[in-house]
């Protein structure tokens, strides 16, 4: 597959700072480790995998702005083009021992998604997509599952925990969707999900309450696999709402019913 020189730098980048943070799982419990909340956890690997995205992509395209999960907004002089960046999507997973997290680059482009990058470092697993030319995992093309049934399908979702999201609302969409499927999973990073739906391990995915940084290379990548993704009420307003559904065609679809079935009244 041939990339541009736009995403063989976020791969570059994605790359250096996966190999950081492959060195630091690796003393995971040597870590120094702070709390930015109930549940929301800040490592010191966060922060250098952070330090060197900024650096590398800073330097290979020193005018883009950055939009950062633990530096939020930095400015730059061409207002057309952002970098949406996620360090190390499944900090508690990382903290844990449990290999799946990932490094999470988005290119903004007058405010469309152009080109993205979800990197499993441990697994070696790099997800890439641009605009109009597809999706790869490593060398090989994506494409969504193709089952239109949902008993036959595996269901991802991301599930509150202490101090985080509406419980009571989570407790009833898994109550309309596990009785309709062949199985959910919950793994713990966003992003890894989305690369999941579009490399077709998952068959569907939803969540609430994520950030732009959780999404934006990951619904490029759907998309450029054949995907479908809206917010839960079926719309645009992904962002906005911070809410994602995700699958083929059908499986999209039969998602946003049985989550609008979860919010009628009882």
């Amino acid at each position: 597959m041939a990339r541009s020189a736009i995403l063989n730098v976020m791969v570059a980048a994605a790359t250096k700072a996966g190999r950081a943070l492959t060195r630091d799982f690796g003393e995971v419990e040597n870590l120094q480790v702070s709390r930015k909340g109930p549940g929301d956890f800040v490592t010191a690997a966060d922060h250098r995998a952070e330090k060197i995205l900024r650096e590398e992509l800073q330097r290979a395209r020193p005018g883009y702005s950055l939009l950062m999960e633990e530096s939020g907004t930095i400015e730059g002089t061409d207002a057309q083009h952002r970098f949406i960046v996620d360090p190390l999507d499944g900090t508690t997973n990382f903290l844990h021992g449990i290999p799946i997290f990932g490094i999470s680059i988005a290119l903004e482009r007058q405010g469309q998604i152009v080109a993205g990058v979800i990197y499993n470092p441990v697994m070696d697993e790099l997800y890439t997509a641009e605009k109009g030319n597809g999706a790869f995992l490593n060398n090989r093309r994506l494409r969504v599952a193709g089952r239109a049934t949902m008993t036959d399908c595996v269901i991802g979702t991301g599930i509150p925990h202490l101090g985080r999201g509406d419980h009571g609302r989570a407790l009833m969409e898994l109550r309309h969707v596990m009785g309709e499927v062949s199985g959910i999973r919950r793994a713990g990073a966003a992003a890894i999900d989305l690369a999941w739906v579009a490399s077709g391990r998952l068959d569907g995915f939803w969540e609430h309450d994520l950030k732009s940084w959780d999404m934006a290379a990951g619904l490029l990548m759907i998309r450029e696999a054949g995907g479908y993704v809206s917010d839960a009420t079926g719309g645009e307003k992904i962002f906005e709402t911070g809410s994602v559904v995700a699958g083929n065609e059908f499986i999209h679809h039969g998602l946003l019913d049985l989550l609008k079935k979860a919010r009628k009244p009882a």
